[in-house]
This record gives structure tokens, sequence and C-alpha cells, in this order.
């Protein structure tokens, strides 16, 4: 017999659903994939992206790692680091063990070549009579003075030097030999025209510590990107805000080693003044007494000077130039890696 055409079709057998599946639960033999609503195509790409996370996941944990060692890099090197005082102290000990060991073999007389203990006693004794006190504050007072003066005149010449061009070319070599020119020889020049006076001690000290820092200065300036007047002269500066704001900030490093060598300079333009120019009214220096000490053919007193000269030079740059060096560099990121 036919079946009538309006009868509807007998369900099959996948058709027949329990009540529970209508109403959105899982049949116990459902596939994951049919549980959560995905395809398995689908599936692919979900993996993939959890995967992508928790790669990035992993490179954010790798930085966080990163900047938490550079906290605490940061937090060790605000520490004291006893290493920057002991290796020096262990130095100069090992040197004046070698000094004791030379004097003892007996190579030269112990009045040319006196022996640490011989040199203590007589610092002691200088400082007793107030002479140590006297050569040393003296010498100081002049260095400082002189050199903060030569900053002074120097920085702005070698800012003009560096931003015109024709006064570079025509001044600069004259700089660069005065740099050159031993300052010792400046200080008969200065006796005849400023007299035994401390004005000629300011002299050759300002000879020998200015062209210094102007090609210090100089240096800097050069090494400064174009980009940096590009962008200050695109944001309206003037000359003069030009060089005070952008250029002069910008060349520090260059000007730090500048003045690093300028009180290099002056330092010992002093004292070559202090030992040739003796009497009038320049007061008694560090040169003066090492001049004493050859004339009377002391050598206690002549290493005693030479120490105390060498010790001054040494507290400047660790108490000065050392830390501005320091911060400086780690301002701009460039003390990673350096044996400072």
């Amino acid at each position: 017999m036919g079946r009538r055409p309006d009868a509807a079709p007998a369900p099959s057998p996948d058709s027949i659903r329990p009540a529970d599946d209508a109403a959105g639960s899982v049949r116990p033999d459902a596939t994951p994939w049919a549980a959560s609503g995905v395809e398995p195509g689908e599936t692919r790409h979900v993996t993939a992206a959890l995967t992508r996370s928790s790669a990035g996941s992993a490179d954010l944990r790798e930085l966080e790692a990163g900047l938490d060692s550079l906290q605490s890099d940061a937090v060790r090197t605000s520490r004291i680091d006893w290493s920057r005082i002991l290796l020096p102290v262990a130095a100069l000990a090992v040197l004046v063990i070698i000094w004791q060991l030379y004097v003892s073999l007996g190579f030269k007389r112990r009045d040319l070549v006196p022996g640490p203990l011989d040199v203590l006693g007589q610092l002691g004794s200088l400082w007793a009579d107030g002479a140590l006190q006297e050569a040393v504050w003296t010498s100081l007072q002049r260095g400082l003075v002189g050199f903060l003066i030569s900053v002074a005149i120097a920085t702005p010449v070698g800012l003009l030097l560096a931003q015109v061009a024709p006064l570079r070319r025509a001044f600069g070599p004259l700089i660069s030999g005065l740099q050159v020119l031993p300052s010792v020889a400046w200080v008969p020049a200065a006796i005849i025209w400023f007299g035994l006076t401390d004005a000629t001690v300011y002299f050759v000290v300002f000879m020998g510590a200015i062209p210094s820092i102007i090609n210090g200065l100089i240096s800097g300036v050069d090494q400064i990107p174009p980009q940096y007047r590009s962008v200050g002269t695109v944001l309206g500066a003037s000359r003069l805000q030009l060089a005070l704001q952008i250029i002069l900030p910008a060349a520090l490093p260059g000007y730090l080693s500048g003045l690093k060598q300028g009180w290099a300079f002056s330092w010992r333009s002093l004292m070559a003044a202090e030992i040739i120019a003796v009497g009038g009214s320049i007061g008694f220096g560090l040169g003066s007494m090492l001049n004493q000490g050859r004339d009377l053919s002391d050598m206690t007193i002549v290493m005693s000077a030479i120490l105390l000269i060498l010790a001054v030079g040494i507290l400047i740059e660790l108490l000065v130039f050392g830390p501005i060096e320091k911060r400086l560099l780690r301002r701009r990121g460039l003390l990673a890696g350096s044996t400072r």
C-alpha cells in the first residue's frame, strides 16, 4: 500500500534524543568539541592562541626578572663597595714594603734615600711646627681659586670657539699650542711682569689650566649629534639658549675630561711656580717646602713634600672628579660594564 502524500516521514534513530538533551545537557557519548560547541577546526586556533598567550606570559616573566635584577644591581651599587677602599690601601702597603725593602738592602745611603719611617718622622715634625698645615692650605687654596677662575674664563671662550667657525679656525691652533707649552716657561715672564707676588702664581696657573679646559669643551661639543641643534632650532631656541641648555649639557663628558685635565695642569703649574718664585710676598706652599728641602739637602723634607703633593692630587680625584664622573656615566647609562 502506498504512503499518503501528507504523511510525515518517520523519525530516524539519531534524531530521537532524551528530553534533557533538548534542555542543553550533554550526552555521555558526546565529543569534547561537541560539548563546548566548538568545531574541530576551531580547536586548533584556540590551542594556538593559548600557546601564544603562554609564550607571551613567559616573556613577560623574563622581563620582570630582568627588571628585578637591574633593581637589585642598583641596590648593590648604592651600598659601600669596600674593594674601592681596601684595594688602594693594599696597593699602597705593597709600595711601602718595597720601598722599605730597597732601603734595607743598602743600595743608597739613608741620607739620599730615606726610609718610610724617616719620612713619617719628618712629617710629624713638620706637623708639630705648623709648617705642614700652612703649606698644604696655601697651595690648596691657590690651586682651587686659580682653577675656578680658569673655569669661569675658559667655559664661555670654549663655547664661543665651538660655535663660531671663523674664530675656531683663527684661535684653535693657538689654544692647542698653549696647551702643549710647559707652564714652567711662563714663570720667568710672570716674575718680571708681576714680581714675587701671588699674581705670578695665579698667572702661571691660568696659563696651564685654561687651554686644557677650552680644548676639552670643544672636543665634547664636536661629539654632539647634529640632530640636537636641529631640534633646538626648530623649537625656537636662541643662540644663547642653544649653547647653555642643549650644547653644554650634551657636551658634559668631554667637558668633564677637560676639567680633569685642566686641574692636573693647574696643580702642576702651581708647583712649578712655587718652586721657582720664592720670597717676596709669596706665601709658603708645598712647592716652597720642596725647594726648602733641596736647599737644605734634606731628602726627608723633599720626600715629605712629594708625598703631600701626590696625596692632594689623589684626594681631589677621589672626592671631586671621581663621584661627578661616575654619576654622569650612570645617568647616561654608560656605567654598565665599566671597571669604575
